[in-house]
């Protein structure tokens, strides 16, 4: 079952709390066990970082949330946040609320900027009274993985754009594009270099008479041609023939169709059309810009389903 990003999110957070919660919970008690000596304390910190290799800050705050110790690294003790108040920040809320253990949110770093995440432990004594809260502090870069990449769900989503453009759109109206006037002959192209060439995702900027477009022998590079070379089909010999991918969500002969509704929904209207639309063979999706800056990202078999007259109602 393909999880949502949230659910994705979820799932790593609960692993990385089931991993911190217990060694934390440990390092906590051996605190309890020197409470309030700084030094021994700190020592018991400095043990601790072999329990979490990927801690970047270990550091013990009273029960004001006022730092008692140093920040304690693998690299030494960095002795300056020595009596900071962390009690106004985020990361502290569900701890200062009771919460035994808690993982906050993902945060930009005050020092660094970079992504970090905090887990608190409220250390108690035997009695259950309230002494301070340990913390560690984590850089996400620095996190080990723990489950594989996110996939996106294949569904229909809409983005509105910027609602200057949209208050102004039918004061406007589409100027044919070089593109425009060769667009069957430009199509036929594409659909050569993606059935027969190794192109996997092309992006058509109709506007601009230009596409941008990746081939699997070379994937982390786009290639940008512009409409003279478009209108030369000698642009097939500067990529060699590919096997189409077996891996590919959409059959080759689903391409030409594919592109034809891009052709019918730059022309169905000369006040809302399409400016840009793309394809990509692996995930099966369609990307779409419209005149009005709404942009529409869908399942190439839900593009081939839709009539014109859908997209002038779901567009305006």
């Amino acid at each position: 079952m393909t999880q949502t990003l949230q659910e994705a999110i979820s799932r790593q957070r609960r692993i990385l709390a089931g991993w911190l919660e217990s060694s934390l919970s440990v390092l906590a008690e051996g605190c309890v066990e020197v409470w309030p000596d700084r030094q021994a304390i700190e020592h018991r910190l400095t043990e601790g970082l072999t329990e979490l290799p990927y801690c970047k800050y270990l550091y013990v705050l009273d029960a004001g949330a006022k730092q008692i110790t140093a920040n304690v690294t693998h690299a030494g003790l960095l002795e300056d946040h020595f009596g900071r108040d962390r009690s106004n920040r985020p990361y502290l809320t569900d701890a200062l609320s009771g919460k035994p253990f808690s993982l906050s949110e993902a945060y930009i770093s005050r020092n660094q900027r970079r992504p970090s995440l905090t887990a608190v432990q409220c250390i108690r004594d035997a009695k259950g009274v309230l002494l301070g809260y340990l913390g560690a502090d984590f850089d996400l870069r620095e996190l080990p993985t723990t489950q594989a990449l996110y996939r996106e769900p294949k569904r229909w989503v809409q983005l509105k754009g910027d609602p200057a453009v949209r208050a102004g759109l039918f004061l406007h109206q589409r100027v044919e594009s070089r593109m425009d006037r060769h667009l069957d002959e430009v199509l036929s192209l594409v659909t050569e270099l993606m059935a027969v060439h190794g192109a996997f995702h092309a992006k058509l900027h109709f506007s601009s008479s230009r596409i941008t477009i990746w081939f699997m022998d070379d994937p982390y590079s786009y290639r940008i041609h512009g409409i003279e070379d478009l209108l030369d089909p000698d642009l097939c010999l500067a990529y060699p023939r590919s096997a189409y991918p077996e891996k590919a969500n959409v059959p080759v002969e689903a391409i030409p169709r594919i592109l034809g509704c891009f052709r019918d929904l730059r022309f169905m209207d000369e006040s809302l059309y399409l400016r840009s639309g793309s394809l990509n063979l692996f995930n099966g999706m369609v990307g779409l810009t419209f005149s009005c800056d709404g942009s529409h990202y869908m399942p190439w078999r839900e593009l081939l389903a839709k009539s014109v007259d859908f997209w002038v109602g779901a567009s305006a």
